[in-house]
């Protein structure tokens, strides 16, 4: 699956989580301003690394406010 950088199973917790900021932070430019391709890429990686993380953490802490009763409780 995983054409460009390293496997995301193959990432410590810490590198993992490090390219996942990384990507969030540059989604933004590459949306706006990257190539088909680059944004292509883009996507693919962060999916691929989203995986990664969700198979690690399936029982990450959920901010209650990120909820949709958390959502109806501020309005």
């Amino acid at each position: 699956m995983t054409t460009m950088g390293i496997d995301p199973a193959q990432l410590s917790d810490d590198d993992l989580v490090r390219e996942l900021r990384q990507l969030h932070t540059t989604r933004s430019d590459t949306f706006f301003h990257g190539s088909d391709d680059a944004l292509d890429r883009h996507t693919s990686r962060t999916s691929e690394l989203e995986a990664e993380y969700l198979r690690r953490y399936p029982d990450r802490e959920v901010d209650p406010a990120r909820l949709r009763e958390g959502a109806r409780q501020r309005t």
